[in-house]
């Protein structure tokens, strides 16, 4: 596991509630494209249902971050990518199963348009820093 500072609460920015305002390390820069619910044959999944495609994506997230010999613990920044900000408790659900609560990494959220497919209601990308 890298190791990570999470500065919360910067002097001046109020306090961040699900998210962590900071975040720094040093090690190894890893990019996680962002991912959609898509299953391991590139087969979309949870049309219509926000759960379980936030479940999907944190899990290729997982998949992508072993790949790098990164964990969630090494993750810096999510960015979430939602054809809804009503989409957000279930996304967040998701990442509380994934990520220690008391340990979140930097994120922004951004309602678009559209994705890459109409089915798809959310992508996430994720950055992380492993020890060398």
């Amino acid at each position: 596991m890298s190791r990570l500072t999470h500065i919360s609460a910067p002097e001046g920015v109020a306090p961040a509630t699900a998210y962590t305002h900071v975040v720094m390390g040093s090690g190894r820069f890893v990019a996680v494209s962002g991912q959609l619910a898509l299953d391991e044959e590139g087969k979309p999944v949870g049309e219509g249902d926000a759960g379980a495609q936030a479940r999907q994506v944190f899990e290729n997230l997982r998949r992508c971050l072993a790949a790098a010999g990164a964990t969630f613990d090494d993750v810096v920044k999510l960015t979430y990518f939602v054809t809804d900000m009503a989409h957000m408790p279930a996304v967040r659900a998701a990442r509380d199963a994934y990520l220690d609560p008391d340990r979140l990494p930097a994120a922004s959220a951004v309602q678009v348009a559209a994705l890459v497919a109409p089915e798809f209601l959310m992508e996430i990308e994720a950055f992380a820093v492993v020890a060398e």
